[in-house]
């Protein structure tokens, strides 16, 4: 399937947004790194005041503890200002500043160990990054790039094992953008980010399962992985997933329902 939507580079994985919280419960209260007139005591200080800031909708006062502490070359507060140039949260839209900032993250994180707090928000960047690489960025010198966004979605689907990566990298080998078309490496990497949780990943590998496109057609498992993604999709931004979930219902058999049913009982047994 060709379908045109896409799960947006910037909504975090659950451990990308929860390494901020973490980072700043396990900061140390000394290690003051300030100069005399900054209002900060060290740039664990001011993520926390950016942080509180954000939270409290002071998003001014945010932007101004949060480029301290990038500044100072914190990871978290990169990753944070870059999602809010991105999409415009309490600043000007500024997609080459978000691009600056996932950059930095890239260039100096590259092999975060998996089990540090950063990990998740590494992986994040690198996403970012592949999309930006993807389709460019108007009126600047980040040009279209596919085989590059194969690069930045590669590395964070192997390396990191993100879900949104492995999403996004099975795009591009269905597609046929910056790699030749793939099905069954497609099929691979949306069944990797399926069993992670990834609605979109589910939605399109079981369309591809019960159409038969470029893999064995398995319609039963297939409906599974439809009816996981129909629970899981957000409503408002992942309408497409119930259309295709519907579409594939009415061509179902019974047979292919009760082979579905089984499949899911045995799937949700699996993770209990």
């Amino acid at each position: 399937m060709r379908t045109s939507e896409r799960s947006s580079p910037f909504r975090a994985s659950a451990l990308a947004a929860a390494a901020l919280g973490l980072a700043l419960l396990a900061s140390p209260a000394g290690a003051v790194d300030g100069t005399a007139d900054s209002p900060f005591a060290s740039v664990r200080d001011a993520l926390r005041h950016g942080m509180r800031d954000y939270n409290a909708g002071d998003k001014v006062g945010a932007v101004r503890a949060l480029e301290f502490a990038a500044v100072k070359g914190d990871t978290l507060a990169m990753w944070k200002l870059g999602r809010m140039y991105a999409s415009g949260d309490g600043v000007a839209h500024d997609d080459l500043r978000a691009f600056e900032y996932f950059s930095r993250i890239a260039d100096n994180h590259a092999e975060r160990g998996l089990d540090t707090i950063e990990a998740g928000v590494v992986a994040s960047a690198f996403v970012a990054l592949g999309a930006y690489f993807l389709d460019g960025i108007d009126g600047t010198y980040v040009r279209p790039n596919p085989g590059r966004a194969h690069e930045m979605f590669s590395y964070a689907a192997s390396w990191f094992g993100d879900a949104n990566a492995q999403y996004n990298l099975a795009r591009l080998y269905l597609d046929g953008r910056g790699v030749a078309p793939n099905p069954r490496m497609a099929a691979r990497w949306f069944n990797l980010a399926a069993a992670k949780g990834h609605a979109p990943a589910q939605a399109l590998l079981g369309h591809m399962l019960i159409a038969g496109d470029g893999v064995p057609r398995q319609r039963a498992l297939g409906l599974m992985w439809l009816t996981l993604a129909r629970d899981a999709a957000d409503p408002v931004h992942d309408h497409w997933i119930a259309d295709l979930y519907e579409r594939a219902v009415a061509a179902a058999s019974e047979t292919d329902r009760q082979g579905a049913l089984a499949y899911l009982e045995r799937h949700l047994s699996s993770e209990r």
